[in-house]
């Protein structure tokens, strides 16, 4: 068996950040360097390797393939020796599991069905992290992760995908005379929530109108919220019609706080993604964990 030398420690942690990051100068602050010194260790690691880990394009870095590969690898070695040395100086803790979830599917989705996870697992301590931010920007350990797909994951590790649908919603009575459920076109004479990030790495007002066929006009009255739970909220209020993912908005629909603005609908089949974090890869407790979201998400 032949021995092959590893990379020494100090390129594979810049490169561990800069692929979970997919991004150096966040990278270069994580670790107290220099952008220049991110950039060079990942050089030399690329050089060393032969391989090609990340592409550069417009002042942007993203992760080939092969990066992808080494990066899930790294992360989890090091996120295995941070718990072995927490363990062993008995700082650690394995008995809690840590899903992080996006901040809507966290308050609307995931909170009504908690019940039926603690029946089925007592004994599990879950601690339930909610964000806003991409995966890339995650700045503590997770052990699962569930965020819409299409928003950037880094090397993180896909498990599976759901699916979702999405369709316009307003609350009872919003659109006056006008007779509900509206056509596509009409919705245009009516004032539109969103939520608008940059950038805008999931879907929006243009995309649904444009799987519906119908043309986006710029001159519609759109008002923006800095996150989707704001979105949901100014609809039920009555400010103006919202899209609406069917597992999302749901339960506001079964309570009569919202109801279907149009019957068109975008079913999106692979619209959820399921990540599990570096490390603890045998661990019984997330593996029942994962189970479980599984079975709900489908």
């Amino acid at each position: 068996m032949h021995s092959v030398s590893l990379p020494p420690l100090s390129r594979l942690r810049p490169f561990e950040a800069a692929a979970r990051h997919e991004n150096f100068s966040k990278a270069a602050e994580e670790l107290g360097l220099t952008q220049t010194a991110i950039s060079r260790q990942i050089g030399q690691l690329e050089g060393e390797l032969g391989l090609k880990l990340f592409e550069r394009r417009n002042r942007s870095v993203f992760l080939t393939e092969e990066g992808r590969r080494l990066g899930r690898v790294v992360g989890e070695a090091l996120s295995l020796i941070s718990q072995e040395v927490s363990l062993l100086t008995g700082a650690g803790d394995l008995g809690t599991v840590i899903l992080r979830c996006q901040l809507c599917e966290a308050f609307y989705w995931l909170m009504p069905r908690l019940s039926r996870f603690h029946a089925l697992y007592p004994e599990l301590q879950l601690q339930v992290v909610s964000a806003i931010e991409p995966l890339t920007q995650a700045g503590e350990h997770f052990d699962v992760a569930i965020q819409t797909s299409g928003r950037p994951s880094g090397s993180a590790r896909l498990l599976f995908t759901a699916s979702d649908e999405i369709f316009p919603v307003c609350a009872p009575g919003f659109a006056g005379e006008a007779s509900l459920p509206l056509e596509v076109n009409e919705l245009l004479r009516f004032r539109l929530l969103t939520h608008r990030v940059v950038p805008q790495d999931w879907f929006d007002w243009p995309d649904w109108f444009d799987a519906c066929g119908e043309r986006w006009q710029p001159s519609t009255r759109v008002v923006c919220f800095d996150s989707y739970p704001l979105v949901l909220q100014a609809a039920v209020a009555g400010q103006g019609i919202a899209l609406g993912w069917q597992r999302t908005v749901s339960g506001l629909l079964a309570e009569g706080k919202l109801v279907r603005a149009s019957a068109a609908s975008i079913k999106r089949p692979t619209e959820i993604s399921v990540f599990r974090g570096p490390g603890r890869g045998g661990h019984a407790n997330v593996d029942r964990l994962i189970q479980w979201l599984r079975a709900e998400l489908q």
